[in-house]
């Protein structure tokens, strides 16, 4: 009797869950994926919601909808805003081109010409990870794009620095998930001590606490630039971060901050 008391007690709970989920997925709306063609390579994106808009870039391994759309994040934006989630050159539904070229600071360019397919002057870009480092790269060098920065997961990459050399030098296989020509030119994205200093964009850092991202690129970003807010997520590493509420519940009210009423 009590063996059959608990497995009704889970098919209840199952029943449950599954019909809340089933009801949270008919009352979302449901992002709409297109793609583009930016200088040769395709590039899928998705887009959902209306207003000031939002540019999600994710981070290495992933995809837009991998970080954005299954963590929730891009319906919490999407509920005042214009949110547009990009898969990168080698990643997702995108083109996967074995040319270094199409990567490093292409990437930042593939962000930029999505934004003039799109026919945004500016928007809020948000980063995560290798998304954060193509952040902050493309709000130094084109300030005028962007209405606020978000780097998840990421600090500052410095040029000529140790991390930098460390992404130039990692050893890749021609077999692995993403192309190595992706992996290879991440160093392409670090900035300079004087453009870190001239970013006059409103600019916030998201770290899990457990991150061994905070000590190796979040605190050198900290030690410019003791102005911009870093929120430390509680109980999170580097993977899980993106996954919690908190993260979600930060990013949603920066964007929101920014915003023009």
């Amino acid at each position: 009797m009590r063996r059959q008391n608990r497995l009704r007690s889970i098919f209840v709970f199952s029943l449950a869950f599954s019909t809340a989920i089933a009801a949270r997925a008919a009352a979302d709306e449901k992002p709409k994926y297109d793609a583009f063609d930016a200088k040769g390579v395709k590039i899928r994106y998705s887009t959902l919601g209306s207003g000031e808009p939002v540019v999600l870039i994710h981070g290495l391994h992933a995809s837009g909808e991998i970080n954005w759309v299954l963590p929730g994040i891009s319906a919490a934006l999407a509920k005042n805003h214009q949110v547009i989630a990009l898969d990168l050159p080698g990643h997702g539904g995108s083109d996967k081109p074995k040319d270094e070229d199409a990567y490093g600071t292409r990437m930042v360019d593939d962000v930029l010409l999505l934004m003039d397919h799109l026919q945004i002057k500016k928007a809020h870009i948000v980063g995560y990870s290798l998304g954060g480092m193509i952040a902050l790269k493309l709000i130094a060098e084109h300030p005028d794009r962007a209405l606020s920065g978000t780097l998840g997961g990421m600090g500052w990459m410095k040029e000529g620095g140790v991390l930098q050399k460390f992404w130039e030098r990692l050893p890749t296989k021609e077999d692995s998930r993403t192309p190595p020509a992706c992996i290879n030119s991440i160093g392409k994205l670090a900035i300079t001590e004087e453009q870190l200093k001239a970013v006059k964009t409103p600019m916030i850092v998201l770290i899990g606490d457990r991150d061994p991202v905070k000590a190796m690129y979040v605190a050198p970003l900290q030690a410019v630039r003791k102005d911009w807010t870093v929120v430390e997520i509680p109980n999170a590493g580097h993977l899980i971060c993106i996954f919690k509420k908190e993260f979600k519940d930060e990013l949603v009210k920066w964007v929101e901050k920014n915003t023009k009423k």
